[in-house]
């Protein structure tokens, strides 16, 4: 499946040299579906709704444990058509500000990270 191409800031549609909405090529292909994936809230993919991070339920306002906010990240990576294993490193879980990464490992045996943002 064709992931089109989000610009990295804006997170939002980029054109190519043709003027055509661009598509993402591996592996960054996998690594912008893995951020996706950490950004979904539960409920938000309208056509499956089971998808996603439970941000409002659980996370957002609430302080949750540090394990339970890493299982989160880890779940909703293993959705991603691909990777076969996912780690995420907390570095900071300050007041409201979360910073880390998941690290993750796909069919092939690559690894790639992707910030928790």
């Amino acid at each position: 499946m064709k992931t089109l191409l989000l610009d990295t800031l804006a997170w939002d549609l980029v054109l190519d040299a043709n003027g055509n909405i661009a598509v993402a090529q591996e592996p960054y292909q996998l690594a912008q579906d893995v951020a996706s994936a950490i950004r979904l809230f539960s409920g938000e993919l309208w056509y499956d709704i089971s998808q996603g991070v439970p941000y409002f339920a659980t996370i957002l306002g609430k302080a949750p444990p540090v394990q339970l906010f890493k299982q989160y990240m880890i779940d909703a990576a293993l959705t991603v058509p691909g990777v076969v294993s996912a780690d995420c490193v907390i570095s900071s879980f300050e007041g409201r500000t979360v910073t880390g990464y998941v690290s993750f490992t796909d069919s092939s045996g690559n690894t790639q990270t992707v910030p928790i943002a």
